[in-house]
């Protein structure tokens, strides 16, 4: 049987840490930023962990090779 492939599209935006979290980027920074807080807008440069253990668990299943 051929080996599984990776994600490409999980590939592009998840990163694991040296602990084995998964890091990401915040979502609502793509368009519609004049009517967005400077404050908020600032919030959403930061990434953040993938904290949801569903989540965490199916983007780690895509990571993996």
């Amino acid at each position: 049987m051929p080996k599984m492939k990776s994600h490409s599209g999980a590939k592009k935006r998840f990163k694991k840490t040296a602990n084995g979290k998964i890091k990401r980027k915040k979502a609502n920074k793509g368009h519609l930023l004049t009517k967005k807080s400077p404050k908020r807008k600032r919030q959403l440069r930061k990434s953040t962990i993938v904290d949801d253990k569903a989540n965490r668990e199916r983007v780690k299943r895509m990571l993996s090779t």
